[in-house]
Formats: structure tokens, sequence, C-alpha cells
């Protein structure tokens, strides 16, 4: 197993706007971070609302579900009017996610395990890591994908009984 990046969303939420860095300088506003952070939010922290009323607010039909239920943003259709934040009735959506154009992190580095990732390095509330690591829900980390980690308290739909 290689090292993971570990997103602390727990950390990351003290943060009024995320100031982590990116070394790839073909990012658009140097923020290759946001992508991460956006799909953990959606994966983990979004309540999932019946009735999603994000997904039927967004005026250029930008959110959608699939077919696990997680909601996801096209980046082309959507135009950063924030509408989506202002409706979540559990304010889980943060603004720092909602730009026009999406950076997506290239995880520089992930082949040498000996290197330091530029956005660990410089996010000031630690939030972030790069470390040996493995998905253990027991502790609230959870796999993003094949090389991302998160942190997070996850909500679980209640059933009715």
């Amino acid at each position: 197993m290689g090292k993971q990046l570990v997103i602390d969303l727990l950390k990351c939420r003290e943060c009024p706007t995320c100031t982590a860095g990116c070394a790839y300088t073909g990012h658009p506003d140097n923020c290759g971070i946001y992508d991460l952070l956006e799909s953990a939010v959606f994966a983990l922290t979004c309540r999932r609302c019946v009735s999603a009323p994000c997904v039927d607010i967004c005026p250029e039909e930008a959110l959608s579900r699939n077919p696990d239920g997680i909601v996801i943003r096209s980046e082309t259709l959507c135009v950063a009017c924030r509408s989506c934040i202002a409706i979540c009735p559990f304010g889980t959506l943060l603004n720092d996610f909602f730009e026009k154009r999406k950076s997506i992190c290239d995880y520089c580095n992930f082949d040498d395990s000996t290197a330091s990732l530029h956005c660990v390095d410089t996010c000031p509330q630690q939030a972030l890591s790069f470390l040996e690591a493995k998905e253990a829900p027991e502790q609230n980390i959870f796999r993003l994908n094949e090389r991302v980690l998160v942190r997070e308290h996850p909500w679980k739909q209640l059933v009715e009984r």
C-alpha cells in the first residue's frame, strides 16, 4: 500500500476559505484540491434529501444524482449562482466549491512516496496529510477513490418505522 492523501473535513471546515495551494500551474486559480473537497462533501456529508432542493433549484441543471444517489455537479453547466448553497436545508454545501471553472487534482508526486504535496504543505489547518493510511470506518475514515481518504462524520439516513 502506498501513501494516500487524507482530507480531514472536520478540520477543513475551520477555514473560512480554502487557501491550500497547488503545485500544478495549469489549474485555474491553482486550486486542484477544490475538486476533491467537493467530491468528498457530496459523497459523505450531503444528506441526499429525498426532494433534493439543490438539484431542483439549479437554473442550469448543473446538479444531478449518480446511480448511487450522490449529487454531482457538471462544471460545464454550473454558472456559480450558488442557489444550491442557499437552499440546502442542512448547510452542507460550501461556497469554495462552486467556481465556474473546476480544477481537477492531478495527484502530483503520488508516484514518489518520499515527496510531499504542496497542498498538504500549505494547508493552514493541517487538514490535509500524505501518509500510509487505509480506510477505517470505525475511525470515520472513508475511501473517496484509490488515492484519497476522507475523515468525516458521515450522515446516515434514518429509516422510517
